[in-house]
């Protein structure tokens, strides 16, 4: 019962979207301010909160991905104020709600756009579907959304891009050699589980990524000595812990890049061809779609945790609206809050949402008093809210819920000041509402495809294995045959070990395939440093340089 709630090292990443939804908030709630408008808040700050999302991708991507995140955001925002203008039916909206948040965690979920995920989407279009609302008003609300999500874009990308360019592939490279670090330090299974996924995140990363530039070759360098002590375990030159840590450390920082010359023949040579550096492009955006449509599809082992975000969303807003709450938003977004990869992690995020928001809730009744002294102090509560959510969310969900709680509760007060006792009281009704019957709906609803993505996870591994032997076997195969074969082979290895991972955490589940699947992995690993050693990659001791 205690692990959940264990409180874990914070991200490298707390303080980028910490600072850019600070700064992304404040922007247009102090021109509200100057206006005399704060009752608009609402609608300014569901573009606002666009800014916590991309921040661990390229800036190229990062520029896509969040003009992707306020689309959505206008069109949830745009079903739930259309249908609040239209009917004041508790059912109806209860219903509209579930199916939005059902909606929009297939949808995240099938992109991988990462962390906040879809709980900010739904927050958003539950609570407008309770907001009073007529249907000529829509369309200027929605601009107000945009004017912040323009202002979220450029906080996110226009000006972290300027200061920095290479920031994200920077942490990302850095996330890789402190990861090889710890396995260098401690072979273990898990070490290099943890060791390979960084790796493949940060050659994805530096992919992505345009115009190679000399930071760029210098990152490529790094990721490859990381990859080396994979390949050569503890006990050499190359993998020697102390010396990834400082890369990491110089990486990070904003210093120069350190450059460590490779041996003559390694891929940190190869990849300043470009005819071979383009063997390795990310997936083209035909490729791209046709992925998620498969991910969408009939099959899709999403498709049951969407279901229970349908089911568990419907159940816990209209059991709470029974029970008296006259807008149940809190309910549904606290089961949607819920639905993780699996039964088991969907019940550890269920002991920590409900503790985070019961405290979060007291906070709340701490400062409700201070906030209402005047509109600044409102405001300035709401800004230390968002910041300190995500500072501390990365230590454990539930205290960041403890931040969040209180900054939901808030933003009601823009509109007007409501009865503290009611607020109070429908928070933590709907809290328990939401939390139980949530994961009611999680334990009913069976997700037994998760075996099916395990099965096709391993059938991918060993046939991407079989590929590298093959190309290893050829006679003289070029190095960007050698290298795409790796690539490949550790893309599968990293989603048979998030398949079988997902499959276990099922309370029920038809029989996995264990040893199959440990027996794939040694045997991927086993391919992979071949690979490596037919590449070059243990590299002798290198030397420091910078660029």
């Amino acid at each position: 019962m205690a692990a959940p709630l264990r409180l874990v090292q914070p991200s490298d990443m707390w303080l980028k979207p910490a600072s850019s939804v600070v700064v992304a908030t404040a922007i247009p709630n102090l021109v509200l301010f100057s206006v005399d408008r704060l009752d608009l808040v609402m609608y300014t700050m569901a573009g606002s909160l666009c800014a916590l999302y991309g921040h661990s991708l390229p800036y190229a991507r990062r520029a896509r991905t969040v003009v992707g995140v306020v689309l959505g955001m206008l069109a949830g925002l745009a079903v739930s104020l259309v249908t609040a203008s239209l009917t004041d039916s508790t059912a109806v909206l209860i219903a509209v709600g579930a199916l939005l948040a059902a909606g929009q965690k297939l949808l995240c979920d099938a992109t991988r756009i990462g962390p906040p995920g879809p709980l900010i989407f739904t927050f958003v279009s539950s609570a407008a579907l309770f907001a009073p609302q007529h249907l000529g008003q829509v369309p200027g609300h929605l601009a107000l959304t945009l004017g912040a999500g323009a202002v979220s874009w450029l906080v996110t990308v226009a000006g972290p891009a300027l200061i920095r360019r290479e920031g994200p592939e920077r942490h990302a490279t850095a996330r890789a050699l402190n990861a090889a670090a710890a396995y260098a330090a401690e072979p273990g299974h898990r070490t290099r589980r943890a060791a390979v996924a960084a790796v493949h995140a940060a050659w994805q990363t530096l992919l992505a990524t345009g115009r190679p530039t000399p930071v760029r070759r210098a990152l490529e360098r790094l990721v490859v000595h990381a990859e080396a002590a994979l390949s050569a375990g503890g006990g050499t030159p190359g993998a020697d812990p102390a010396l990834l840590r400082d890369w990491a450390a110089r990486t990070r920082a904003r210093g120069p890049v350190p450059t460590p010359p490779a041996a003559p023949g390694t891929a940190a040579e190869l990849f300043g061809i470009e005819a071979e550096r383009a063997v390795l492009r990310p997936t083209a955006p035909g490729e791209a779609r046709r992925a998620l449509l498969r991910r969408l599809g009939p099959g899709s082992p999403l498709l049951p945790i969407a279901a229970r975000a349908l089911i568990g969303c419907a159940l816990a807003g209209y059991v709470s609206s029974a029970a008296g709450v006259g807008r149940p938003y809190w309910a549904i977004v606290t089961a949607a809050s819920l639905y993780q990869a699996n039964v088991t992690l969907s019940w550890n995020r269920t002991l920590q949402r409900t503790l985070g928001n019961l405290l979060g809730v007291l906070v709340f009744a701490a400062v409700l008093p201070v906030t209402r002294t005047g509109p600044l102090a409102l405001i300035g509560f709401c800004l230390f809210f968002s910041f300190a959510a995500e500072a501390l969310i990365t230590r454990n969900y539930w205290l960041g819920s403890v931040a969040v709680t209180p900054m939901a509760l808030l933003v009601l007060e823009y509109a007007g000041s409501h009865p503290a006792g009611e607020l109070i009281g429908d928070r933590v009704l709907d809290t328990v509402i939401g939390a139980a019957v949530g994961f009611l709906a999680a334990l009913l609803v069976t997700n037994r495809r998760a075996a099916g993505r395990v099965e096709t996870a391993l059938a991918a591994a060993e046939l991407a294995r079989a590929h590298a032997v093959r190309t290893l076997a050829a006679p003289g195969p070029g190095p960007a045959a050698l290298e795409a074969a790796r690539r490949r082979l550790t893309g599968s290895l990293v989603e048979l070990r998030e398949a079988d991972d997902t499959a276990a955490g099922e309370w029920w589940q038809r029989d996995l395939p264990q040893e199959e699947v440990l027996a794939a992995e040694q045997a991927g690993h086993r391919t992979l440093a071949a690979t490596a050693k037919r590449q070059g990659l243990i590299a002798p001791a290198p030397e420091n340089g910078a660029v």
